[in-house]
């Protein structure tokens, strides 16, 4: 007789999650990785690599995640672990990955319990690379990155900083609490395939702010998080992402280059460079409609007895209708965000046959309303006359459902 378990029962089966560690210098971020992994639930299992116990010792490991830590495949060979842990994984997830390590896993070496466990997982991997910028960007690895993400794997791009001594640049492991981020999101997804794998996606957030003085600007309540959720969905799903960020006060996410920008007109610059070679772009910054007509190069004094002198305005560019009508190509696929204070739908249907997008993405704001809130909902308008609502829930949620539309309509 067929045995169905309960939801309870089924939900309170820990994921299993292999943390893997290569030999690097940032392998002691791994270890803030291992506690919110576990603390959040996860049974994890580290196995490092030979040369990542130079860095952090077993018993650390150990200690952290409750496990027995080996590097061998000779250690317990009667629960033949070289086959047994990837096995039973729910998810891989690699940091660091050295460029030694990688080149292993794209080629399918197997001379340790790591490598074993790589080949013989069937979940979701992760890798979150770290090296030196030369090492990063030489052919070589270049190619077995590709590669990989061929195969299926998330490769997250490293982080741009301080690396081993006095060098800086791309290389550097991105922070644990945005891996971890990126491994919530891919397990959310459980066994489906990273579908953005080899598109670059190019997503605009946050507020713009117009400056009126040295102290003053125009700007919108606009926190960012929208667009960000929709960054770490993206990369979680396979995408080359690019983030042009507007005053958001957020950490960047892991495996995705931010490019910081404060005005409307540094945005469409910075979006327009993006979308030249993007198979999609979506718009979710609240990018400001006007600007100050003039900027006063010192405080706007009060004057006592007058009232101060009207601000002029002019019109900033339609970053989004100039997206639309002028796409590199006729594939790529445009997507809009729309905040609406009243007939909601209504606005929102002019504005998709306005702009020119394949998508618009409606909400309504207001006090308390989706503004710096980690939820919201929305109606997502598509140009064939589809209309998809999101329930109000998790902004990675509706990220989650626009990539969704978006992959289908990708040449």
């Amino acid at each position: 007789m067929a045995v169905v378990e309960s939801a309870e029962s089924v939900g309170s089966v820990k994921p299993k999650v292999v943390l893997g560690v290569s030999g690097g210098i940032a392998a002691y971020k791994a270890c803030e990785l291992l506690r919110r992994l576990t603390e959040s639930g996860h049974d994890v299992r580290v196995v490092p690599t030979a040369s990542a116990l130079q860095f952090v010792g077993a018993p650390t490991w150990s200690a952290l995640s409750g496990h027995p830590v080996s590097t061998e495949v000779w250690s317990d060979v009667h629960e033949v672990p070289h086959v047994r842990i990837g096995q039973g994984a729910d998810l891989v997830v690699v940091a660091p990955a050295t460029a030694d390590l990688l080149a292993k896993a794209a080629h399918g070496l197997a001379d340790d319990l790591l490598t074993n466990t790589l080949l013989t997982a069937r979940c979701p991997v992760v890798f979150a690379p770290a090296m030196h910028t030369e090492m990063w960007e030489h052919p070589a690895t270049r190619e077995n990155v590709a590669t990989l993400r061929r195969r299926g794997a998330v490769v997250i791009e490293p982080a741009v900083g301080r690396l081993t001594g006095v060098d800086t640049g791309k290389g550097r492991l991105p922070e644990p609490a945005e891996i971890f981020e990126a491994c919530r999101r891919v397990l959310a997804r459980g066994t489906a395939a990273p579908d953005l794998v080899g598109r670059h996606v190019v997503i605009s957030a946050g507020g713009t702010r117009e400056p009126l003085d040295p102290v003053r600007f125009l700007g919108n309540r606009s926190s960012g998080r929208q667009g960000y959720a929709l960054a770490r969905t993206a990369a979680a799903r396979g995408a080359r992402v690019t983030l042009v960020a507007a005053n958001a006060a957020l950490p960047d996410p892991a495996g995705v280059d931010v490019v910081h920008v404060d005005t409307a007109l540094k945005l469409r610059e910075a979006v327009l460079k993006a979308a030249a070679d993007a198979d999609a772009v979506v718009m979710a910054a609240a990018v400001a409609d006007f600007r100050p007509a003039a900027y006063a190069s010192g405080k706007i004094k009060k004057k006592d007895g007058r009232d101060p002198e009207p601000v002029a305005l002019v019109r900033n560019p339609d970053v989004l209708a100039e997206l639309s009508a002028d796409r590199p190509r006729a594939d790529q696929v445009i997507v809009g965000f729309a905040a609406e204070t009243d007939d909601v739908l209504a606005n929102g249907r002019e504005k998709l046959r306005r702009k020119g997008c394949d998508l618009l993405v409606v909400n309504e704001v207001g006090e308390r309303k989706t503004f710096g809130a980690t939820e919201s909902e929305a109606v997502v308008l598509a140009a064939d006359g589809t209309e998809t609502p999101v329930p109000y829930g998790p902004k990675e949620a509706l990220a989650d459902t626009v990539w969704d539309l978006v992959v289908p309509r990708l040449g």
